[in-house]
């Protein structure tokens, strides 16, 4: 199947909130987006059977994105401190199934909780990873730096370190332009024991603005199969969202 470009999937179905009950509630911060541009045969052979790789403008795109987690809790129970508050990092790729639900493969995820990655591997089958990380804030929020640092489980080494500026003013992505296509999704897939699955979240749209990135050191992209590009990556940094996660559910194909 041909990888589809932006005018050729609907967009905007994916940002309506769906007609159900959330199964959990977070908080994103302080996301920094890194994105480079592949060959779109580099990146497709890495995808599970069942899904096509999104493109922009015959492109793929692979992102590297260092935030922090707050106030994660399933509905109906209270925040926990450490349970609920942990960074994370994860390396994606835009995928969709069948020409619709445009969304997000996740190579790896990286977690500062090792009781949240063990969660999340066996309830939403994605491949966490437990990490040393951390994030330092500048006085104001003028500059963040992220580290993490791969524990368990293999394929190690695989750690990040970058800092960011933000610069510029925030504002939402307008669709049908690149910065939509790489910020704004609303769905994950999966996969486990041979099945398919996606989920959804949904929040408000980003308030995004660019940076300068400064002392870029990762191995992450190459634990995943992936050769990063030596190009500068494409930056974007949001102060954050607050998410309503809905249900796993199985692909039918």
């Amino acid at each position: 199947m041909r990888p589809m470009s932006s005018p050729d999937i609907d967009r905007l179905a994916p940002t309506r909130r769906p007609d159900e009950r959330p199964v959990m509630y977070q908080s994103w911060r302080h996301l920094l987006f890194l994105h480079w541009s592949l060959p779109v045969e580099q990146v497709a052979p890495l995808l599970p059977g069942g899904l096509t790789l999104d493109t922009f403008e015959g492109r793929a795109w692979v992102g590297l994105v260092p935030f922090t987690m707050r106030g994660v809790r399933p509905r109906g129970l209270p925040a926990v401190g450490f349970l609920s508050d942990f960074h994370e990092t994860n390396v994606r790729t835009y995928v969709h199934f069948q020409g619709r639900d445009p969304g997000v493969w996740f190579f790896s995820l990286e977690a500062a909780n090792a009781i949240a990655v063990r969660l999340a591997r066996a309830w939403f089958k994605l491949p966490y990873h437990f990490a040393g990380m951390e994030l330092t804030a500048a006085p104001g929020g003028t500059s963040y730096a992220y580290r993490s640092e791969r524990r368990w489980p293999p394929p190690t080494p695989a750690s990040c370190a970058v800092r960011c500026l933000p610069r510029g003013s925030a504002s939402t992505s307008t669709p049908g332009t690149l910065q939509h296509f790489l910020v704004e999704r609303y769905f994950l897939y999966s996969q486990a024991r041979g099945e398919l699955y996606r989920g959804q979240v949904h929040h408000a749209p980003y308030e995004v603005r660019g940076a300068d990135v400064e002392g870029l050191e990762e191995t992450l992209l190459a634990a995943a199969g992936l050769s990063r590009p030596s190009e500068p990556p494409l930056a974007h940094f949001s102060e954050g969202v607050d998410v309503d996660v809905f249900r796993l559910r199985r692909v039918v194909r």
